[in-house]
């Protein structure tokens, strides 16, 4: 079916930080040039359960359009299914490791292989603390490969004052990879003499 909107293929998988990929579905559900696919694994949906206390169909609402993980003929299985990429939002280690050796063994990673062979782009919330060398190498084969890898790492010359604060920012920028229009996410940076503390600095300098 055609459809003049923009798509976009969201996959929660089980590592910690489902709240990135239900953000990432909340602005798109208030985006009407946006359509959201959105596939699911099971461990993603027990670790949504227990970090957001949301049961799978509460987050599924949010979508446009739900695929089940074990649906290998879905449409976002396809080449020839239309969309501008794919967000791994949080990627397990383990779904890294099959997009790395091109293991398309469900969906989430029949789908973020079929963006790698489209040349489209592919977003990987990489969530693990610390990394062991096998991590580090399958995240060189997959930036080799194509794909972004985006570790959800806070960044703090925005002044975070909650974990939203801190959730948005990285959701902002993921979005920013896929030219979503979002406002309220993320805090632009606009120059170490934008900053207050700086100003402040050059008020106390020229009192010496």
């Amino acid at each position: 079916m055609q459809t003049s909107k923009k798509r976009l293929v969201v996959a929660i998988t089980g590592a910690s930080g489902a709240i990135y990929g239900v953000r990432i579905l909340q602005v798109l559900s208030k985006l009407e040039d946006w359509e959201s696919h959105l596939v699911f694994s099971s461990s993603g949906a027990l670790t949504a359960a227990h970090e957001l206390g949301m049961r799978r169909p509460e987050i599924e609402e949010l979508a446009d359009v739900v695929h089940n993980v074990r649906d290998i003929g879905a449409s976002i299985a396809s080449g020839s299914f239309q969309c501008d990429g794919m967000v791994i939002a949080p990627c397990s280690m383990r779904t890294l490791a099959a997009v790395a050796h091109g293991m398309a063994d469900n969906l989430v990673t029949r789908a973020a292989d079929v963006m790698l062979k489209e040349r489209r782009r592919l977003v990987l919330l990489a969530r693990e603390t610390p990394f062991n060398l096998a991590h580090l190498r399958n995240m060189t084969a997959v930036t080799e490969l194509g794909a972004i890898v985006l570790p959800p790492m806070p960044a703090f010359y925005n002044h975070p004052q909650t974990v939203d604060d801190i959730v948005n920012h990285t959701v902002g920028r993921a979005l920013d990879l896929f030219h979503v229009e979002h406002a309220g996410l993320v805090q632009r940076w606009q120059g170490l003499k934008a900053s207050p503390a700086f100003a402040e600095r050059d008020v106390n300098m020229g009192r010496e």
